[in-house]
């Protein structure tokens, strides 16, 4: 199986970001030439070939501010050692921006060298194999760019001359530690990375030397990970790089952020799976004394942590966890808030020795770690959660195996010995997790239910339950699995042994996706921590005693990937793209944690917002037709408004006002804001939406409801929308070259290229040469005889004109001048006009054709279509008169109201949310309708309308892609001439006003 790679407009933003920074730099597709022999982009040094960066810091941060701006981000005024930060969530596809950035900043500057740093061994074979996979997806995406990637060995330094010296793009690709210790002086340490060593194979150099001459882009993968002490960003420094990518979902430390797609953002977008939560935890009844030990302690005096049910002020019984000592606090019917069950608990012993942790009572019970009095105990817990999770596996087999996904599980578990024991003198035995799983396993395949698992023949001669699991641990030098360690931080520590199992499962992701493979379910302890991304991961267990060390965002990091089929081909559908969590705590206190932890390692505060969280949002200035941002001041006056109102707090916490009339779309602002009116609310919105975790046991299956989709009516209903159109486009180029020309006329003077002079003192020693900068200027440059670019065809390349529409464009916008001071920059900027103007005429005077009578939607679609749905959280129930669906799921609260509105109007016959396969093409890519519906007019005119739901029914404030998909929905529906109405609207009420019902 080979993994197919799609093209994701997100994923092209991001890159957008990127080299958009450069902008102004010569382009490679130009002429330019400096002195004979130079190669756009690059420089020949001593050593090798280097990238040669044109642009001033002033040039650069000119860029970085309009990047920031377009991608609404705060504005940032200093570029931070050249720092720029790419935040991505988990599963989205951060390997592959940063991949193809690569090629696009070869494509479009020349720049050849490129170093990939990572934080261990393990994902450093995890990016080595993302770039195996997505090799021959590149030459066929940049044919004619040759790209050598290899990664660094110590054992083999004549790499790195080869790595300076070649003319192809180069990727190196190096973890931290290969060159993190020891480079000030690595003579007077043994144990110096080699890489900081002089070499008599590289006359005298040492192979960093190299690596220094060729000034490379620095892409820093998982920063927190890799430069997060200041003995690793000096070594970061120490490889001179031009600039330094930052690449994670997670930054600690943010430096001038380029673009950040967050959780909720990938989710709301629908790139990574849903998370529903199954908990497997024992009733709370409280009719008996429940006691279950936590955790035991000697430090500063011997301790224990029990789970009890206190017995509040008010009467109510709660459970809690209590701290219990020997001397101070030992009677359980005192701190438990004098509960008569636990007379008699008195705490006389502890033991604290490792392995063998455990507490006993006067009454004679006794507890070790995890054990419960009055409960389930952990075993038990235990075990019913490895059921749930192999019954959660194999109904996703049964609706998924069909289609050629294979499903996988993932265990984190909290011993290797809970899963394979290693007695002395012996061969390996199960554990109680491998025995448990393999009895559950044997037991649950016995059902009727999933005899057809076999039948169709996905497990190769029906697999013993010892085929279909496995464990991935650390091993030791004897080869025995043993638990990862951890640092005295409780950080986990990434050791040769750890290294060894990372690579068997990255090198093998296909082989694991595959049929022929019987392994499903994978245990493990902490190894699959970061690094490894198999997407077919579609339940994670959680069997943990106590100390975890892996947070919640760790252990669903590893499933949220969109899964592929047997073809490989990426599965868009978010009704079988649910990540299923089986968790040993409730619903609520994961959700809770999950949210917590979001906030400590991003930074983001749910439910706050700041004076300047509205200084990004955008106006059109109606001299230029640029976009600007409305600033800092505006934003402030926009918050003060909300204070004054008591929509938020002085500290910025939204207040449960907002968030009513957020929900309710209610939400207003005053007369001097309302060309702003949709980004403030959008913004507000996101400030209180937290990251979505579904109930499992809300879940609702989403059934079609043959009573209604049977009738007349909807055959009526259907037989006007199912027809497919096409689409032509006619431009009018007289009227382009017009609007072009005015817009270029109005173009911000365009300075000349600026030239960078620097001074350093140089030294020339036997170990090398060295330099020591002193100081720089930024000055223009003077008009100087050069060879310009072919203008013509660096316009045609980008905006595909003819050459004579782009001559007139040129010659009556008179500004060739600017042409001749700054080329690069002239061009640039007379694309973006082109661009923006030639999309607005596209949408404008965009044509809709029927295809004929025997190209339409069919019904089956609604057959075909398998829906899920979570109660209270996107789903709700309507009756079974008039909807196609015994329950609508709804993607905001505008559709929810929508829903229920027409549920409840006698006049609505019949309605129906539109399947996500009905999609009507357009050039900025499919669009998917919201609702379908029928009225009835006084019982003698039937009215049928097509209706898109949206936050506000101004076009204007909508984003630009929004409304042209609209404006093409309009199109597509009149040339269909079946006497239906395509509407817009922000309600339901609002919606039968305006068409007089």
């Amino acid at each position: 199986m080979k993994i197919k790679f799609d093209k994701q407009q997100y994923q092209f933003d991001a890159i957008q970001s990127i080299t958009d920074l450069f902008k102004g730099q010569s382009s490679n597709v130009s002429n330019f030439t400096v002195s004979m022999g130079d190669i756009v982009g690059s420089e020949v040094t001593a050593l090798g070939v280097g990238n040669k960066l044109e642009l001033s810091a002033l040039d650069v941060m000119e860029n970085l501010q309009e990047v920031q701006v377009r991608n609404h981000l705060k504005k940032d005024h200093h570029i931070q050692d050249w720092n720029f930060t790419i935040e991505m969530e988990t599963g989205t596809g951060k390997t592959y921006v940063y991949t193809r950035s690569i090629f696009e900043l070869n494509k479009l500057y020349g720049f050849t060298k490129f170093i990939i740093v990572v934080p261990s061994v393990a994902i450093r074979e995890g990016v080595y194999k993302s770039l195996q996979m997505t090799e021959t997806h590149f030459k066929e995406e940049y044919p004619g760019q040759n790209c050598h990637f290899f990664k660094y060995d110590s054992s083999n330094l004549e790499q790195v001359r080869d790595f300076a010296t070649s003319t192809n793009i180069e990727v190196m690709i190096i973890n931290i530690d290969a060159f993190r210790k020891s480079f000030d002086d690595p003579e007077k340490d043994n144990k110096a990375n080699l890489i900081h060593r002089e070499r008599d194979t590289m006359n005298g150099m040492r192979p960093i030397q190299f690596i220094q001459e060729t000034n490379p882009i620095v892409i820093i993968d998982e920063p927190q990970s890799v430069d997060n002490t200041a003995t690793a960003k000096k070594a970061i420094a120490s490889l001179n790089p031009m600039c330094k990518l930052r690449f994670s979902a997670t930054h600690k430390e943010t430096y001038n952020l380029i673009y950040k797609l967050d959780a909720v953002d990938a989710y709301d977008q629908k790139l990574v799976k849903k998370i529903e939560v199954l908990s497997v935890t024992s009733g709370d009844d409280h009719n008996d004394a429940y006691i279950k030990l936590v955790s035991v302690s000697n430090s500063g005096g011997y301790k224990a942590k029990v789970e009890i049910d206190e017995q509040k002020k008010d009467g109510t019984v709660k459970r809690v966890v209590k701290e219990i000592n020997p001397s101070t606090k030992s009677n359980l019917f005192t701190i438990s808030g004098e509960r008569d069950l636990y007379k008699g608990y008195v705490l006389e012993g502890i033991n604290a020795e490792l392995g063998n942790e455990s507490i006993e009572f006067a009454n004679g019970r006794f507890l070790k770690i995890g054990g419960v009095i009055g409960g389930l105990d952990d075993q038990q817990l235990k075990r019913l959660q490895i059921r749930e999770a192999v019954r959660a596996h194999l109904d996703k087999e049964l609706s998924l195996v069909h289609k050629g996904i294979k499903v996988l599980s993932l265990f984190f578990i909290d011993r290797v010995e809970n899963y394979r024991i290693y007695p002395e003198g012996s061969s390996w035995e199960k554990g109680i997790y491998a025995t448990m799983f393999e009895e559950e396993y044997t037991n649950l395949m016995k059902l009727q239910k999933y005899h057809t698992l076999l039948e169709e023949n996905q497990y190769i001669a029906n697999p013993k339950a010892s085929e279909v699991h496995d464990g991935y641990f650390s091993k030791d030098g004897k080869g025995k699995y043993k638990n990862s360690s951890m640092s005295k931080t409780g950080e986990l520590r990434s050791n040769k042994e750890d290294e060894s199992t990372f690579e068997l499962i990255m090198k093998e992701k296909e082989k694991l996706l595959s049929f022929e493979t019987p392994l499903r379910f994978i245990f493990s302890h902490s190894a699959l921590k970061e690094g490894w991304d198999n997407p077919n991961v579609f339940q994670i267990c959680t069997l943990v005693e106590s100390k975890d060390p892996l947070t919640k965002r760790q252990k669903i990091g590893r499933g949220l990937r969109l899964p592929v089929n047997k073809d490989g081909i990426r599965q868009y559908d978010q009704n079988l793209n649910i990540l299923t969590v089986i968790a040993n705590e409730s619903y609520h206190d994961f959700a809770e944690s999950l949210q917590k932890e979001m906030e400590e390692e991003t930074g983001v505060k749910f439910g706050f917002i700041e004076e300047q969280t509205f200084a990004t949002l955008t106006i059109e200035d109606k001299e230029t037709g640029k976009e600007i941002e409305i600033g800092y001041e505006r934003s402030a006056e926009v918050f003060a408004y909300l204070v004054k109102e008591n929509y938020v707090s002085k500290n910025g916490e939204v207040k449960e006002k907002l968030k009513k009339e957020l929900s309710e779309e209610e939400f207003r602002v005053p007369e001097e804001f309302t060309d702003i009116q949709y980004g403030i609310t959008e913004v507000l919105k996101k400030s209180i939406k937290k990251l979505p975790v579904f109930k499992k046991d809300d879940r609702v299956d989403i059934q079609l409801n043959k009573q209604v989709f049977l009738t007349d009516e909807f055959n009526e209903l259907w037989d006007r929308i199912k027809y497919k159109t096409t689409y032509s486009v006619s431009l009018d180029s007289e009227k382009l070259i017009e609007k072009c020309v005015e817009k270029v006329k109005k173009l911000e003077e365009i300075s000349a290229r600026k030239i960078r002079t620097e001074k350093a003192d140089i030294r020339t020693e036997r170990k090398g040469i060295t330099g020591e900068g002193k100081g720089f200027r930024v000055t223009e440059l003077k008009e100087v005889k050069r060879k310009l670019p072919d203008i013509l065809r660096y316009l045609q390349d980008h905006t595909t004109l003819k050459r004579k529409t782009l001559i007139e464009i040129l010659i009556q916008s008179g500004r060739l001048d600017d042409f001749k001071k700054n080329p690069q920059a002239f061009m640039e900027a007379v694309v973006k006009i082109i661009h923006k103007e030639k999309q607005s005429m596209i949408i404008d005077g965009i044509k809709y054709e029927k295809i004929g009578e025997q190209e339409y939607f069919s019904q089956s679609l609604f057959e075909e279509q398998e829906l899920i749905g979570y109660l209270k959280k996107n789903t709700i129930e309507v009756s079974g008169e008039k909807s196609v669906y015994n329950y609508i799921q709804y993607d905001s609260d505008v559709e929810k109201a929508f829903a229920e509105d027409l549920d409840k109007d006698k006049d609505v016959k019949l309605f129906v949310k539109l399947p996500s396969s009905f999609v009507i093409g357009t050039p900025l890519g499919n669009y998917n309708p919201d609702w379908a519906i029928l009225l009835d007019k006084d019982g003698v005119e039937k009215l049928f309308f097509v209706i898109e739901t949206k936050g506000t029914t101004d076009l204007d404030g909508l984003r630009n892609r929004e409304s042209a998909k609209i404006k093409c929905g309009e199109k597509h529906f009149e040339a269909l001439q079946t006497d239906v109405a395509y509407k817009v609207s922000d309600s339901y009420e609002a919606f039968k006003e305006k068409v007089n019902y």
